[in-house]
This record gives C-alpha cells, sequence and structure tokens, in this order.
C-alpha cells in the first residue's frame, strides 16, 4: 500500500491507510488511549513498515497505539524521570550540575508509543513564547556551571529555522556553554525537514554542537534518512544515537547488532540503549534488566567498540542516568581480578606488586 501524502494522527486516519483493523479502530480500550495519548505517524514512517501491523512489524510496534497502552501498572509515573521536580523555571531542567535540557516545544513529528513525556507532548504542543524563552536562557546565563544545554522536547527541529538559529546563536554567545546538543526524531522520522536552511541554522561560532539521533530499529534509516543524516555530517556536526530497548521491536542481538552497525555506517555513533522509562501504560514494552545485560553480553562478541552503546537506566524520581551494563570483573579481597572475556572464560588478572621497604 502506497503512503499517504500527510501524517496520521486519528485512529480513523491510521484505519484509512491499512495500518488499523476497523474491529480494532473501534474498541473502546483503544478509543481511550488514542483520546489520552496524541498520535502522530508521518508517511516516511509509514512507508518504513514493512507492514502495518504493531504486533508484527518493529517499525509499526513503535508508533500505531495499541489497547495494550490502556493497562497502567502501579509502578509506572506520569513524570517517570523527575522533569517537573528539577524544572527551576519553564522549559528548563536542571537535574545534573553542568547541563540542562531546555524544551523549547511539545510537538514531534511523530509520537512515541513508549515515550516517557507522552502525557506531556502532542500536536500543538505548548511551546515557550518569547518571554519564556528569554527567562530560560537568563537562566542559563546566570549559572556559570552549566557547560552543556540540551535542546529537547518535544522535537527542537520541529522549530522553524529563523527561530532554531536564534535560539543555537543565543546559546552560543553564552561564554560558559560549551555543548549545544539537540536531541531529534527528525532525520528519520520527516527527513525532508532536514533542509540546507534548517542545517545552516545549527551552525555556531564558538560551542560544539552535537546532533542526537533516536533510532530503534535498522529499518528506520531509510535511504531519505540516510540523505538527511548526511547532510548534517557533511557539515561537520557530530552526531550521535539514543535507542531505547524494546520489547517486540529490537529485544535480540541480531536486530541490536543490525541497528548499531548500520548507525556507525550512517557516521552516527551510538551513545545510549535506554531501558525502557516508568511511563504510563508503556509495561508492555518492558523487557528486564537482566535481560538487557544478556543482549549487551552478546553484543559485546559481536560489534566493536564503535558499536557498543552505554546501556543505561534513567532511575525513576529525576535521580539521573546510570550504566546498569553486565559487569566483568569480579575483585578479590586481595586485590586478584577475575575478567570475564566474551565468550564466558574467566582470566585472573594480578594487582600491582608490592613496593619493597
Amino acid at each position: 500500500m502506497p503512503a499517504p501524502a500527510k501524517t496520521a494522527r486519528s485512529l480513523d486516519d491510521l484505519l484509512a491507510v491499512g495500518a488499523l483493523p476497523r474491529a480494532q479502530a473501534e474498541d473502546p480500550a483503544l478509543r481511550a488511549v488514542a483520546e489520552r495519548y496524541a498520535i502522530a505517524v508521518t508517511p516516511d514512517v509509514l512507508a518504513s513498515m514493512r507492514s502495518r501491523d504493531p504486533a508484527t512489524d518493529p517499525v509499526a510496534r513503535q508508533y500505531i497505539p495499541t489497547a495494550d497502552e490502556a493497562v497502567v501498572a502501579p509502578e509506572e509515573l506520569s513524570d517517570p524521570i523527575g522533569d517537573h521536580t528539577f524544572s527551576p523555571v519553564k522549559g528548563v531542567v536542571h537535574r545534573y550540575p553542568d547541563r540542562v535540557l531546555l524544551k523549547t516545544l511539545h510537538a514531534c513529528p511523530v509520537y512515541c508509543r513508549f515515550c516517557f513525556r507522552r502525557e506531556q507532548v502532542g500536536p500543538g504542543g505548548e511551546a515557550l513564547d518569547g518571554v519564556e524563552l528569554t527567562a530560560a536562557l537568563d537562566y542559563v546565563r546566570a549559572h556559570p556551571e552549566i557547560w552543556e544545554v540540551i535542546l529537547t522536547g518535544g522535537d527542537p527541529l520541529m522549530l522553524a529555522p529563523r527561530r532554531l538559529a536564534e535560539i543555537v546563536a543565543a546559546l552560543d554567545a553564552i561564554e560558559h556553554v560549551g555543548v549545544i546538543r539537540l536531541h531529534t526524531r527528525v532525520p528519520v522520522a520527516d527527513p525532508s525537514r532536514v533542509t540546507p536552511e534548517l542545517v545552516s541554522a545549527l551552525r555556531a561560532e564558538r560551542a560544539a554542537v552535537y546532533v542526537a539521533l533516536h533510532c530503534n530499529h535498522a529499518n528506520e534509516l531509510t535511504s531519505d534518512a540516510r540523505i538527511a543524516l548526511r547532510r548534517l555530517s557533511d557539515v561537520g556536526i557530530p552526531l550521535l544515537s539514543q535507542t531505547v530497548l524494546l520489547r517486540g521491536v529490537n529485544d535480540d542481538a541480531a536486530t541490536l547488532e543490525a541497528l548499531f552497525r548500520a548507525l556507525v555506517q550512517a557516521r552516527v555513533k551510538p551513545y545510549y540503549l535506554h531501558h525502557p522509562d516508568l511511563a504510563r501504560g508503556t509495561g508492555h514494552f518492558r523487557l528486564t534488566i537482566a535481560e538487557g545485560q544478556a543482549l549487551m553480553r552478546a553484543l559485546r562478541g559481536r560489534v566493536s567498540g564503535l558499536c557498543q552503546p552505554t546501556y543505561v537506566l534513567d532511575i525513576p524520581g529525576g535521580h539521573g542516568k546510570v550504566p546498569v551494563g553486565p559487569c566483568y570483573v569480579d575483585l578479590s579481597q586481595e586485590g586478584v581480578a577475575a575478567v570475564t572475556d566474551r565468550t564466558g572464560g574467566v582470566h585472573l588478572y594480578p594487582p600491582p606488586a608490592k613496593e619493597s621497604a
């Protein structure tokens, strides 16, 4: 079935493009999900699906709503990583001493069914007005410990190039800001947005600009997506990736291997593999941490360090990210290290020799 000409934004839209059977579209539980959480599936994303069935297609599973989202576990939270708790002014989240999030808008080209901000984002998502943006930038100016500003939201590449250029320039003018990082789905979800004008808007005179791509499956890296990424890397913008470990999407070593190889070949360094957050209605996506660690062990023997992200958990409540990957070293009381290699073999590594008196 050909891709539609516009973004699907409702169950009826998804029904029209063959992404939902009629009986499912009329399910009261799914209707309740659609009323609570935003829907947006771009033509590019629809075209990247091998089928439009979230039960069988790893791309469809990320974007097509299901009645599973109506099931909310007791441990799930509306603000799983503590955005609200650590927001000193509107649009700013300051959880770590040296960096802040700057949430300029809450609109995205697509709405992921596992999003940890799913109760904040949506069509026409709230954007900072001029006064609010000034206050957010003033906060950054007033805190010289802030070295890195991360533009997120929502998706910052949804901003008009002129507006984006103004924000990048304002941050670039703050002497203590050394890095401006933008987190985005746009190159895979709506690659036509990555125009020369948008790329030019990311140019900074002094600060380093990084773009972090959210991508969870190799099928998302279409030829158009690769062209969009090349436009960014060709002008010297370093590209990183963030991937969420999702049941039914990328929860096997071969799928992760294919994804990370495809990213590296597209000049994108895998940065983080996120354990899913405790967002409401997302339990069907979550694996155990032990399952994630087993996948990271399997990857260690399959791909080089270029393809190895850090497996992290964002501790619920805003306590920050921590690595939760497997440990390969066990220290004895005498300081001897038992080191496990990629095949499971154990090798002893001695401590430094004691200096003679």
